[in-house]
């Protein structure tokens, strides 16, 4: 099979985190058989620096024509002070905009061999955690009108959200569709109790719920699950809700897994191109030092063949190097524990490549 992947190593850490991806993707095509061919494109500060705005036209229409896109990290305290609609994150929306990407589905997974390094009680990190938040991602307050304005003397800000019925149906089906290859069960996160959106959110996805009766169903208030997530995690399945609670609760739930830097994450649509790209952000602080794990982004690079290319043995492959990684005790700077061979970036990408 030969796919064209459009890859942006964006900012900070990103072009080493990608690097190493990038090598997995060769070794996993040389072992199956497989092309992939890769487009640079430019995004987020880099792009801002070279082209003066976030997501050039020429470099948007690179990610359009790819059978799918590999995301390292944008943004970084270089670009912190420019105005909102120029900002490196920007471009993030705007791809996301541009290829339909209504849907990001973020892993919130323990690898045993890190349970020492969730923050939570080991009474309750031993119950398990492995759970999904899947996220929509193209509209709500993020998207709605935005504006700053004078009024009696003073500036007003007003940020609008909003959500339509079809919005909510096809993220809710997402969430089903996911449980139902789980632990069939779904937790539907809102705010029903203040926001008119949410009202609507709930209506629509106690209608859907109806359509599934073999997936455990139920509603809970953002508030309440933003405590529960810390408390016993292991009561979640899949977690579906709307743009700025997920953006919050899927960040949250990184945390408790000991490492952000070992989550990954898929943004999809109507067909079966995706944008994949690890959760944390760009690290400007140890960017260029080889210190960066990289596993976020390999195992996005293994999403991405499972979900955009139907090559489930070859993400497996990828899937089963990192636990061989984890279990051979080799650990970046972020998950060093007592008793772990330190390695760089580059160094985790090599043992990564022995196993594969």
């Amino acid at each position: 099979m030969e796919k064209q992947i459009a890859v942006i190593r964006g900012d900070g850490i990103g072009p080493e985190i990608v690097e190493q991806a990038l090598r997995v993707l060769d070794a996993v095509a040389e072992k199956f058989g497989h092309t992939f061919r890769y487009v640079d494109a430019d995004m987020g500060g880099i792009a801002i620096d070279r082209w003066g705005e976030a997501l050039p036209a020429a470099e948007l229409e690179k990610c359009l024509a790819s059978d799918s896109v590999l995301l390292g990290a944008v943004g970084g305290p270089k670009w912190d002070g420019m105005p909102g609609n120029k900002r490196p994150e920007k471009g993030l929306l705007a791809l996301r905009s541009a290829m339909g990407l209504y849907s990001n589905n973020r892993p919130a997974k323990l690898w045993p061999q890190l349970a020492a390094a969730s923050p939570l009680k080991p009474e309750i990190v031993e119950k398990g955690i492995d759970f999904i938040v899947v996220r929509e991602l193209i509209g709500g307050v993020y998207f709605g009108e935005h504006r700053t304005e004078e009024a009696d003397g003073e500036l007003k800000a007003t940020d609008v959200m909003s959500y339509s019925e079809h919005e909510i149906e096809r993220i809710g089906r997402i969430a089903f569709e996911t449980a139902g290859k789980r632990r069939k069960k779904v937790t539907s996160i809102d705010k029903a109790n203040v926001l008119d959106t949410s009202r609507l959110w709930r209506r629509v996805m106690h209608r859907l719920a109806s359509e599934y009766p073999d997936i455990e169903y139920s509603d809970m208030l953002v508030d309440n699950a933003a405590m529960q997530i810390a408390k016993d995690p292991s009561q979640f399945d899949v977690i579906v809700t709307e743009n700025m609670f997920g953006d919050i609760l899927s960040d949250e739930a990184s945390m408790i897994t000991g490492s952000i830097g070992m989550i990954p994450s898929s943004s999809l649509g109507e067909d079966s191109r995706g944008l994949y790209e690890p959760i944390h952000g760009s690290a400007p602080d140890i960017a260029g030092q080889d210190r960066a794990n990289p596993i976020g982004t390999i195992l996005s690079a293994a999403m991405m063949l499972k979900y955009s290319f139907d090559m489930d043995e070859e993400a497996e492959a990828i899937e089963k190097a990192v636990n061989q990684v984890l279990d051979e005790g080799l650990r970046t700077g972020d998950m060093m524990a007592e008793g772990s061979t330190p390695v760089s970036c580059s160094g985790m990408g090599d043992a990564v490549l022995k196993y594969i």
